[in-house]
């Protein structure tokens, strides 16, 4: 699990492109400190298991499934990708739970200054804009991020100064694709409200009136 707390920004330093996988070669300092063989560090929130440590560098592996909901596919050499390490389980909550499992892309789609703030539109397919709420949470590139506004077809972040210059959002333009991963409290709690029923004894499924309701989320502040 993550926070969306990213500790650094890394390089990429190669690519071994296979017929529908790769291994991808990043240069680190932070992250690799205390990191080992079997490891999970997210790369652009999408959490990818350490092969190898050598000096100042860590290999991974980025299977087909991964390649085809993420955009680790569009990364080349010397590409800048957020880092963060899995959390210990004595450290800080910074963010939100992360799984490192994004659930598709998004297209960005403006970004303005607001003073010091910089503002991010980013439009989304419909199987992902029915998680995001507003003054929610949401992973962007792996970085955990309030939600300022909604429509039907994107939605708009406000990041602060120290946020843009301490992850890849300072190299982010209009046009660019980022990882998103929505929050998953809320796909439970959907799986929970419109459950199937199990009949174990004659192996047949039948729906279930879940006890979880909006009236009962109301009742009790959501």
């Amino acid at each position: 699990m993550f926070t969306g707390i990213v500790e650094e920004i890394g390089t990429v330093e190669e690519i071994k492109s296979g017929r529908s996988s790769a291994v991808i070669m990043i240069k680190a300092d932070k992250v690799l400190e205390d990191t080992k063989i079997g490891d999970s560090i997210a790369v652009n929130g999408i959490c990818l298991t350490v092969i190898s440590v050598g000096s100042g560098c860590f290999s991974a592996d980025v299977m087909h499934e991964t390649l085809n909901r993420s955009s680790l596919a569009k990364l080349s050499r010397g590409s800048l990708v957020n880092l963060e390490r899995a959390m210990a389980a004595d450290g800080r909550f910074g963010g939100h739970i992360v799984s490192g499992h994004a659930d598709g892309t998004g297209l960005i789609a403006d970004v303005r200054r607001d003073d010091t703030a910089v503002w991010y539109t980013v439009k989304a397919a419909p199987e992902i804009m029915r998680y995001i709420v507003e003054k929610g949470s949401i992973t962007i590139d792996g970085i955990s991020l309030t939600v300022a506004r909604v429509s039907e077809s994107d939605f708009a972040v406000s990041a602060i100064p120290h946020t843009v210059a301490e992850t890849v959002l300072k190299k982010r333009r209009k046009g660019d694709i980022v990882n998103l991963e929505t929050d998953i409290i809320g796909k439970y709690v959907e799986k929970l409200m419109f459950s199937r029923g199990e009949n174990t004894d004659k192996g047949t499924h039948t729906k279930t009136q879940s006890l979880i309701t909006k009236d009962f989320l109301t009742k009790y502040g959501f």
